[in-house]
């Protein structure tokens, strides 16, 4: 690896901008000089469709616009490979506006379903159908979280053409009886592979299910791995795939730099470079969004104009944070690749990525953001040596070596292609995940262990044996029975002469089971701690009988029992007195 170099001498080695890239738009652009003489009017669109794009300004498709909107008017199922940037949402809704012009929406029974994996990327959709649809009575509803359900059920009632929604809200609202799938005539699947990421493929699967068997499907995704390879083979019917080319058109427009810092340094760099380059807006990812929240009062602190976007914002503070950014109130973004997936924001100046992306793909994503429509932009990464792993397998896929950079002030460091960064200390030697103890530490008191029930500290045991036993004798043996008369008389009160001792907590299930003595022994009451208990009992069991109370040792008559003669010849002389007594 060669010698970082500075951010100055990186701007002369910036790439030629391809002269064909001129529009300011993701939907009009054109990627690539096999379009530029294609136009709209080539595709089979309609009058309406076509007027509502001239008075956008747009006549030329780009490559999976030119590729996928004539296969979708044939009623073709498809399958598209596209980043988000290459005009992949007008490929699907222009073709749609036109196959929904014929026919009429039913309540709650919409005729045609988009899934998106963001509330952002779904609002986006929604925006495209109210501009190209314009001279279209089409209705539409946008079903996402965060928005008042009420209003979204009476969209629904009135009957819909396009329904966009979020898997998780779209189910909530079938499970409560709001609406009704079997109706739907094409189904758009956007950003799979970000689906698959965010875990919402079993609702996907969940949809599906619920949807007619014959049907339109139309699927895209940035990434074509195994998986999404697999539900595409599940989904879709006969398709044509579409695929334009991803990472290398990207990096074609944007200088790229890589920062490799300690990871203390990271926050001092970016201020560095936010200061030293000219940005007129910037997105600013983090990996997650804790760290999103952490980054933006950071930069807050220190006088930057910046906001945040992460998942766990209502969708009103989104909202709010959006329209900040695109009307330039906030020059700075600190984001998620979940929060911002699908925000398209044109002439972005910059991209720093604060955090190197886990996932290779996701690099692309973020600096397609920037340089866009042959703008020049300016991608700067910002790494701790522990990011080797994440850095190799990102040049491996764009097939080049990111610059390195310095900053001034901050040391420049080599990245470890060994390493594997991760939190409780992954990416850290084997030896130093959990220290030894060494020479300092065994000077340290150990803490000292509990002694068990069985076990007794002697030290504790040895004054009592010492001077209990001679005033055993001298006590009478005539008052211990008095004792027992009361339950709480077998705990005895210490002598005054005596300091108290903390008796063990009764955790038996009377008084005085699980009590232990000093001796760390079964306490058998007082002979036992005047220690003869052993001599008198060597069997270690004091029984009711070995003290037996006066009262039920004094002697009681018992009645005596006699013959039925008896008792008669006693009637017969009861009643003779009775006689005598009346005369």
């Amino acid at each position: 690896m060669g010698k970082p170099c500075s951010v100055i001498d990186l701007r002369r080695r910036n790439p030629i901008i391809p002269p064909h890239m001129t529009t300011h738009d993701d939907i009009g652009r054109s990627d690539g000089p096999e379009t530029a003489t294609t136009t709209f009017e080539d595709l089979g669109l309609g009058p309406e469709i076509l007027k509502a794009l001239a008075e956008s300004g747009y006549t030329h498709p780009t490559p999976i616009q030119a590729q996928a909107i004539p296969v979708v008017l044939m009623g073709r199922d498809v399958l598209g490979c596209a980043q988000t940037g290459t005009g992949k949402t007008a490929s699907f809704t222009l073709p749609m506006i036109e196959i929904l012009a014929a026919g009429r929406a039913k309540a709650r029974m919409p005729r045609s379903l988009i899934l998106a994996p963001t509330r952002e990327l779904a609002a986006q959709v929604a925006e495209n159908f109210d501009k190209y649809g314009k001279y279209h009575p089409l209705k539409k509803a946008l079903i996402i979280g965060g928005e008042s359900m009420s209003d979204q059920v009476a969209l629904l009632d009135r009957g819909v053409d396009v329904l966009i929604a979020t898997p998780g809200r779209l189910l909530d609202m079938f499970e409560r009886g709001r609406i009704l799938l079997n109706d739907v005539k094409v189904l758009v699947i956007d950003e799979a592979d970000r689906m698959l990421d965010m875990g919402f493929i079993p609702d996907v699967e969940k949809i599906v299910g619920l949807l007619p068997k014959i049907r339109q499907t139309l699927f895209f995704s940035a990434t074509m791995g195994p998986e999404i390879r697999r539900l595409a083979d599940a989904f879709l019917m006969n398709p044509k795939e579409v695929k334009v080319s991803t990472g290398a058109s990207a990096a074609t427009t944007v200088v790229q730099a890589l920062a490799v810092v300690e990871e203390i340094d990271k926050r001092e760099t970016l201020r560095h470079l936010i200061r030293i380059e000219e940005v007129k807006n910037a997105f600013i990812f983090c990996n997650r969004k804790r760290d999103v929240d952490v980054l933006f009062r950071s930069l807050k602190k220190h006088g930057f104009d910046v906001v945040q976007l992460h998942g766990d914002m209502a969708q009103s503070a989104r909202g709010e944070t959006l329209e900040k950014f695109k009307k330039g109130e906030a020059r700075l973004m600190v984001c998620s690749d979940v929060a911002a997936r699908g925000i398209d924001i044109s002439a972005v100046s910059h991209v720093f990525n604060f955090d190197v992306p886990i996932h290779a793909e996701d690099y692309v994503h973020r600096i397609g953001r920037t340089g866009r429509a042959g703008m020049e932009g300016h991608a700067f990464t910002i790494a701790s040596p522990d990011d080797g792993r994440f850095v190799g397998a990102i040049e491996a896929m764009i097939g080049t070596t990111i610059p390195r950079i310095s900053v001034e002030g901050v040391p420049a460091l080599d990245l470890d292609m060994t390493a594997r960064k991760g939190r409780g200390g992954r990416g850290a030697p084997k030896d130093a995940k959990r220290p030894a103890r060494g020479k300092d530490d065994e000077a340290k008191p150990r803490r000292e262990r509990r002694p068990r029930r069985d076990e007794a500290p002697v030290a504790e045991a040895a004054p009592v044996e010492a001077a209990a036993p001679e005033e055993v004798i001298e006590r009478p043996r005539e008052e211990r029975p008095e004792r027992s008369r009361g339950r709480g008389r077998d705990r005895e009160e210490p002598r005054r002469d005596e300091p108290r001792r903390e008796e063990p907590r009764r955790g038996g299930r009377n008084r005085d089971e699980g009590r232990r003595d000093e001796r760390g022994g079964r306490r058998r009451g007082r002979i036992d701690e005047l220690g003869i208990g052993e001599m008198l009992h060597p069997d270690g069991v004091i029984g009711f009988g070995d003290h037996m109370p006066d009262f039920i040792a004094a002697a009681v008559p018992l009645p005596v029992k006699t013959s039925k003669s008896t008792v008669d010849d006693d009637s017969d002389a009861d009643a003779d007195l009775d006689a005598d007594s009346e005369d």
